[in-house]
């Protein structure tokens, strides 16, 4: 076998591919834990995932926080909403339908109301309900295509499609808040009388429950799978409750003669409308630009570095198809290692990687000899 030093423009290049999750009739299910192998002595204790504690959350930071959710600080992430359990566990799936189902029935009713009252305010709060649960459409969409394997068309699998949704969903957005502020601004320069007054105090109160009966749900079923990601979504449907809770205000001020209550509400809401759409915009754009998160990029590098036999990591590239990672990655060995040598170093680089990077579900590895100055072709 040719030795790596004497042929210094030679480089090695390993595809592998893992999939993370092995399907079967009722789901994906778990892969087994790693045992013992390339990876195995190499030093992992700087891959470990700290818990994350997040400053501010006392008494003082608690209305802070609630204004951070209420205008869009949450996220709609596919990749923040998706963990193992949520994504193997049938039951997590049926919880997102069930809770979106339950989110459609009360924003019909709402819309009924609306159309009865011409309620400014419980307009914009229906159509919040109905922008914040499109942006599951994405996260379903990837379960649905996720048990399509890639073929000659579509190499890399159907991912991207999650993008597409989120673009459509992402315009939808768009015309809700469009919508809602439009219908609130004219509102406030041609005033009318409110109908229907106890209905539009009764829908702001149906969508408080509504929202409340979701996150209990997706809470309860959650804690019951191991699901972080359902619970956390589970709790933005709760801070979502407060928001129809304002239509009540915008109703109460109406009673008191306050004409320009309703429309003012409407614009509040607006706002919060506003707010999923700058976290879905950020997300959707992130994403059709290739972003990842540094911290990622800085684990990644550090855990390659940590793989025994990799002097150096000239480069790594990191992208998201769908709700899963893919990378590449080129690094640098020893020169006078064997070609068998530098192959078992991407291959235990390889491993280390996978079995590190949360979510990584297939590497690219090219090796290239340390101290490497190529000659002229």
């Amino acid at each position: 076998m040719q030795q790596a030093g004497s042929c210094d423009h030679t480089a090695l290049i390993i595809v592998a591919y893992r999939h993370p999750m092995a399907y079967d009739d009722h789901g994906p299910s778990e892969p087994p834990s790693p045992g013992p192998g390339p990876a195995a002595g190499h030093h992992s204790h700087l891959h470990g995932h700290a818990p994350h504690h997040t400053p501010g959350h006392g008494r003082a930071g608690r209305p802070r926080h609630a204004l951070s959710e209420l205008l869009g600080g949450h996220s709609h992430d596919s990749a923040d909403q998706i963990d193992d359990a949520l994504e193997a566990d049938s039951v997590g799936r049926r919880a997102l339908l069930i809770s979106l189902g339950t989110l459609g029935v009360t924003a019909a009713v709402q819309a009924i109301i609306v159309a009865l009252s011409g309620s400014v305010a419980l307009l914009g709060d229906t159509l919040h309900n109905v922008a914040d649960a499109l942006t599951a459409v994405p996260l379903l969409l990837a379960f649905t295509l996720a048990r399509r394997p890639p073929n000659p068309r579509f190499t890399y699998g159907y991912g991207r499609a999650e993008d597409l949704a989120g673009l459509t969903v992402l315009t939808m957005i768009i015309f809700s808040s469009g919508f809602a502020a439009w219908a609130a601004i004219d509102r406030l320069a041609h005033p009318r009388p409110l109908e229907h007054l106890p209905a539009v105090a009764a829908a702001g109160l149906l969508g408080f429950l509504g929202n409340e009966i979701v996150a209990r749900y997706r809470i309860g079923v959650g804690q019951r799978i191991g699901s972080a990601a359902l619970v956390a979504d589970g709790l933005h449907a709760r801070t979502d409750g407060f928001t129809s809770l304002a239509v009540l205000l915008g109703a109460a001020g109406v009673a008191l003669g306050w004409h320009w209550a309703d429309p003012a509400i409407g614009l509040v809401i607006t706002a919060a409308i506003l707010g999923v759409l700058r976290s879905a915009a950020r997300v959707v754009t992130a994403r059709l630009m290739d972003a990842v998160d540094p911290a990622l990029h800085a684990q990644a590098t550090s855990t390659l570095l940590h793989t025994d036999g990799v002097q150096s990591v000239r480069d790594l590239r990191l992208r998201w198809i769908g709700h899963t990672l893919r990378a590449e990655a080129d690094i640098t060995v020893e020169a006078t290692l064997s070609l068998r040598a530098a192959h078992d170093v991407a291959h235990a680089a390889e491993a280390h990687l996978l079995r590190h990077l949360r979510r990584l579900s297939a590497v690219t590895i090219h090796t290239s000899p340390a101290h490497h100055h190529p000659g002229p072709p």
